[in-house]
């Protein structure tokens, strides 16, 4: 795409936008310097690519990405065999840990049947990770280059000894600034020099301590000594100071080694997630803009629905449909200036540059564009003074160098053309520019004030007139584009508005030709015409859609109706079956006895048996239909309920609010933050009385119910820490808390990540995210309840 289109239209602000929505420096850098893409396939993959971050950011939200340092400099490094400093591995680790939960993210997602996400399957699968060296990294050190203990068992017992060695000194130390030495300090402080601890004695009381002299103050009146009773602990400690340090450059070096043999995942993984975060950079101003994603045209041909221009204040901006391609291939936009027909050119080609780019765009929904090799303009006045051009001049040649690269590929949007010089001349030099531009095959959308192009509208075949709306009443423009009537400068109308005389008025118009005149009376009629039939559809419309609504709401509810009507009486036929069986059973049992008695010797006749059990059926039958309407009306009177009523849970013992019917005999009760499904045996409606009652109770419980807003699992054992997380979301289900934080720390991770895995299962969570970096970071989770 040729540069000139960019700047002209002002893509630059697009993709500076698109910049400020990224995360991580390799996709700002790649949003600015974003082209959009002049073939099919490219420009589908990419628009797949950016609609399935938007499912994902709409079902799930926001990948959890956070910035990382490019890792092509420590690449480069290793490739020379040179071993990576702290920072460079804990940047590495940075990348892994943020592509697991990235994954994990995405995994959960996939969850949601509807979600797919088939066009970044491949970046997806770019995330997978070297276990082994991942494992190493998390042992060894931190995002920030911190060596951990459990780099390596030397390096924990080095520290180990050199914080007992500390402690020693600091326990000896305390001894000199204490009690009677402290007469002889300076200050009783024990500070260091050198890398050694030493304390501030008086000049006089210098050999008090013997040792070593380390410093002196400004004054020379106190001497920063080591006495000698903490040298021996001192050389220890350098002692130990120097292990450590070999040690974490060892390990470094381990590290080091193993970074190497994964430098291409190491290369793979991060520019997977700088894509990935590039791509949500996509959805998130897709987002912002309100846009939506179009469809590829099989043609060169375009149809823009509520057009609206993304860089105009979205309050303010005019929507407007706008198509080429299908029933024209040429539109001439006239109107009075300012009435937005350079807004209206300038629109159709940004969109037009945003879809080939794999952006949304500030269209409705069932908007499509078309994939163009080239898109040329000519808008605005380009004067050069350098190379002496008029603007009629750089007009001109702005166009010649269009027809030299125009095809039946392009788009071709042109301001006032053949303006600036004589009007007659001007118009015939644009018919002929628009012939050619014609027979090349192009799509061309130009703006005009010639009434020749007027009739050039109507007299070739695809092309069409168009115009921008003005409001004769306010003498302002509405900036509404009306496709099929052309416009004129109601210049004669303003003037009337305005207060000029008739007379003066009239002569103007009498100076009119015959044919102008008979255009301007049938430009007003065609506006009259269209605005009537613009607005009886209107009307029409909003009939009809509201008829729909209403038989829609109609035929909803009269199935409701019937379903409830048949589960009730299938529920009543069912328990009074129930009743009648329990009978039935008894009644055998007692039969089965009588006939148990008449074989152990009892007088009980066989047909008298026979007719007791004949009896009991019929019995039963007529006992089911009375049972259905008896059953049926105890139902009803017992478990009319509605939502927002207070019910008693009969197998919690506890009092709620129904939220939700769930079906005819099912409910969704609330107690408190925790909401269960129950039948309606399983609830009694409360009186007045009862609700009164329920709502004392409810209210004392919540006064007695002080459960925190943070709960702190670090230093505690993984098991532990479960429990103790589950103990604390039942207290916090009661008390009614929003949102309260998870403390893990950072540590191995396991914490972390059995708390995250105990968030997704529970129902009653609805978001957690990593807290910011000043309120623990990674090392702590806030989590937002239902």
């Amino acid at each position: 795409m040729n540069h000139k289109i960019l700047d002209i239209l002002e893509y630059q602000e697009i993709s500076s936008r698109l910049a400020e929505q990224a995360v991580t420096a390799p996709a700002k850098s790649k949003a600015l310097n974003l082209q959009p893409a002049s073939d099919r396939e490219t420009v589908s993959r990419a628009l797949s690519e950016t609609k399935a971050l938007v499912d994902l950011d709409r079902i799930k939200g926001q990948l959890p990405l956070t910035d990382f340092q490019d890792v092509a400099p420590s690449l480069k490094r290793l490739k020379v065999k040179a071993d990576l400093n702290a920072l460079e591995l804990g940047n590495i680790l940075l990348i892994f840990t943020l592509a697991q939960e990235s994954s994990r993210f995405v995994e959960d997602a996939e969850e949601n049947e509807t979600l797919d996400l088939a066009a970044i399957e491949t970046l997806l699968e770019d995330l997978e990770l070297p276990d082994d060296f991942y494992r190493r990294l998390r042992t060894s050190l931190t995002y920030d280059g911190e060596v951990l203990d459990t780099a390596s068992a030397d390096l924990a017992r080095l520290r180990h000894g050199r914080l007992a060695t500390e402690a020693e000194i600091k326990e000896k130390m305390t001894a000199y600034t204490k009690g009677k030495n402290g007469q002889y300090l300076s200050d009783q402080i024990v500070t260091i020099r050198d890398d050694r601890y030493v304390i501030p004695v008086k000049q006089e009381y210098r050999y008090k301590f013997g040792g070593v002299v380390h410093d002196q103050s400004a004054s020379g009146q106190t001497l920063f000594v080591e006495p000698a009773a903490i040298l021996p602990l001192n050389n220890r400690l350098q002692n130990l100071l120097a292990e450590e340090r070999q040690e974490i450059h060892r390990v470094l070096h381990e590290l080091s080694l193993d970074a190497r043999e994964e430098m291409e995942t190491i290369k793979r993984v991060a520019a997977a997630l700088s894509e990935l975060d590039f791509l949500q950079a996509k959805a998130k101003l897709a987002k912002q803009m309100r846009a939506s994603q179009p469809a590829l045209s099989a043609d060169q041909s375009f149809k823009l629905l509520g057009a609206r221009h993304p860089l105009i204040d979205p309050d303010k901006v005019v929507a407007n449909d706008i198509a080429l391609g299908q029933d024209f291939d040429t539109i001439l936009i006239t109107g009075p200036n300012t009435g937005g027909k350079t807004i209206t050119l300038k629109t159709a080609g940004l969109l037009q540059l945003m879809a080939q780019s794999g952006l949304f765009i500030p269209a409705n929904e069932g908007s499509s564009v078309a994939v163009f090799d080239q898109i040329f303009a000519d808008i605005g006045d380009e004067q050069s003074i350098e190379q002496s051009l008029s603007t009629f001049s750089s007009h001109i040649n702005d166009i010649v160098a269009i027809m030299k690269r125009v095809s039946d590929q392009s788009l071709v949007l042109i301001d006032e053309i053949g303006a600036g010089t004589d009007p007659e001349e001007g118009a015939r030099l644009a018919i002929s520019i628009l012939d050619f531009f014609r027979k090349k095959g192009a799509k061309i959308i130009v703006t005009t004030h010639y009434p020749e192009l007027k009739l050039y509208g109507y007299n070739r075949e695809r092309t069409t007139n168009a115009s921008m709306e003005f409001d004769i009443k306010t003498l302002s423009p509405t900036y509404r584009l009306q496709m099929g009537i052309p416009g004129h400068s109601n210049a004669f109308a303003i003037a009337r508005r305005l207060g000029m005389r008739e007379d003066v008025v009239a002569g103007a118009e009498k100076l009119m030709s015959s044919d102008d005149s008979d255009i301007n009376h049938m430009i007003d009629e065609l506006n009259k015409q269209t605005k009537l039939v613009t607005e009886n559809k209107q009307k029409l419309q909003t009939s009809l859609d509201r008829a729909k609504q209403l038989e829609k709401k109609l035929q909803d509810a009269l199935d409701i109706y019937n379903q409830r009507v048949q589960k009730q009486l299938d529920f009543a036929l069912d328990r009074a079956n129930e009743i009648v069986a329990k009978k039935r059973k008894k009644a055998d049992k007692i039969i089965a006895e009588l006939e148990e008695a008449r074989k152990e010797g009892m007088q009980v006749k066989t047909n008298q048996l026979m007719d007791a059990k004949g009896e009991f059926n019929q019995l039963a039958k007529q006992e089911a239909n009375l049972a259905k309407n008896k059953v049926l009306q105890k139902e009803k009177k017992r478990h009319h309920v509605q939502v927002g009523d207070k019910v008693k849970v009969l197998s919690y013992g506890q009092t709620g609010t129904v939220t939700k019917q769930l079906g005819e005999h099912d409910y969704e009760v609330s107690l408190g933050r925790i909401k269960l499904k129950v039948t309606d045996r399983d609830i009694d409606k409360l009186d007045a009385g009862q609700k009164q009652q329920a709502q004392r109770r409810a209210t004392s419980a919540s006064r007695s119910s002080r459960a925190r807003s943070s709960l702190d699992l670090r230093g505690q054992r993984y098991e532990e820490a479960m429990v103790n997380l589950d103990r604390y979301f039942d207290t916090i289900l009661l008390s009614g808390l929003s949102t309260v934080t998870i403390i893990h720390g950072i540590g191995t991770g396991a914490i972390r990540q059995g708390v995250q895995q105990y968030l997704k299962r529970n129902k009653h969570v609805k978001t957690y995210s990593y807290a910011p970096a000043n309120e623990g970071g990674t090392g702590a989770t806030i989590v937002t309840l239902k």
